[in-house]
């Protein structure tokens, strides 16, 4: 079975488990795991940042940072379709009892002109705008990256205004490999950043969240509440330390394999629009009179699963457990939907 519905899908490599079992831990409640010490510190230095903290996952981490940077009576800035508004379960409102200020992004990008708008003036009826938040790669965006001037311009803004940055990085890697960024320099730009190892770089589980070390002790209170204190979570700090060394420079090739999708449904009939293929995520809408349903039916049958998006929208995600044969096969597939 080919599976594209996710890059969470991915299963650890033969070495990743040999790290694994191989990881030196203790108990992380008492700060006693050296492997978890390990890979937080090596994540935070990768990003230009002082501290990190191990989560389970990425909406964990995420809801962390947004409870530590906020207060009741404080808004959130972010895009209309951000994870973190979107797919985290009205965590802002139930955790830090915040607001959310929603923007209308480019595929998932906001520009420093429309933060700026978004930004409440001194007004007892309004809220405090307390934290700006991006998505970088966006996922209903298709995987779409923000420019190094967008974010520049948006931090700068956000520096000016006194107001926290917090970046959702559940792809970051993909960003960075696609555009050629460099990461040491988001710790320039963003007072926090949420690192998925879980996604692209193939670990069972685990995000990081990295920020000032003040900022993140704060965080590992929060973290206990929220029931996320683990204890030799060391085995599981070892894929993300396997991950940071040996899965960053191949998300090249996940790249590669969605813009072969991306160039087959283009040329295809019954395919309406597909969104520029920036990374590893292809998102298109299918003609009317072949629903969703239907167009997944049809890849079940070739042994492939696919995730609805949406009325007649379609994701495909490509990812460590996706060769190249597996493409053949997919492309394969799509050649005969109109058989189907």
């Amino acid at each position: 079975m080919i599976d594209l519905r996710s890059d969470t899908v991915t299963r650890p490599t033969a070495a990743m488990l040999d790290a694994m079992f191989r990881a030196p831990v203790g108990d992380d409640v008492y700060e006693e795991d050296p492997t978890v010490r390990e890979l937080e510190h090596e994540a935070a230095r990768r990003f230009g940042l002082e501290a990190g903290l191990f989560c389970p996952s990425g909406t964990m981490t995420n809801q962390i940072a947004i409870k530590a940077h906020t207060e009741p009576l404080s808004e959130v800035v972010c895009e209309q379709t951000s994870h973190i508004y979107l797919w985290e379960v009205g965590g802002i409102a139930f955790h830090s009892g915040a607001s959310v200020a929603l923007l209308p992004g480019d595929r998932g990008r906001l520009t420093a002109a429309q933060v700026a708008g978004a930004i409440r003036s001194e007004n007892i009826h309004y809220p405090t705008t307390s934290l700006i938040s991006l998505e970088n790669t966006h996922n209903r965006g298709g995987g779409s990256c923000y420019s190094w001037e967008a974010l520049t311009d948006i931090a700068e803004l956000a520096k000016r205004q006194g107001i926290p940055l917090h970046l959702d990085g559940a792809r970051i890697f993909n960003a960075l490999v696609a555009t050629g960024q460099q990461s040491q320099e988001y710790g320039r730009l963003f007072d926090t950043i949420s690192v998925c190892l879980s996604k692209g770089l193939g670990t069972p589980v685990g995000s990081v969240l990295l920020g000032p070390a003040a900022f993140i002790k704060k965080c590992k209170r929060i973290r206990k509440v929220m029931g996320g204190g683990w204890r030799q979570a060391g085995y599981l700090a070892a894929a993300g330390l396997y991950a940071l060394e040996h899965h960053v420079a191949r998300l090249a090739d996940d790249h590669r394999r969605a813009r072969q999708l991306a160039e087959a449904l283009q040329a295809a009939p019954y395919v309406d629009f597909v969104l520029p293929a920036e990374t590893n995520l292809v998102i298109f809408r299918l003609r009317d009179g072949l629903s969703e349903d239907q167009f997944l039916q049809h890849l079940a049958a070739n042994d492939i699963k696919a995730s609805a998006f949406g009325p007649q929208m379609v994701r495909f995600v490509t990812h460590l457990d996706v060769d190249d044969a597996a493409i053949a096969q997919v492309l394969k597939a799509l050649q005969s939907v109109q058989a189907a």
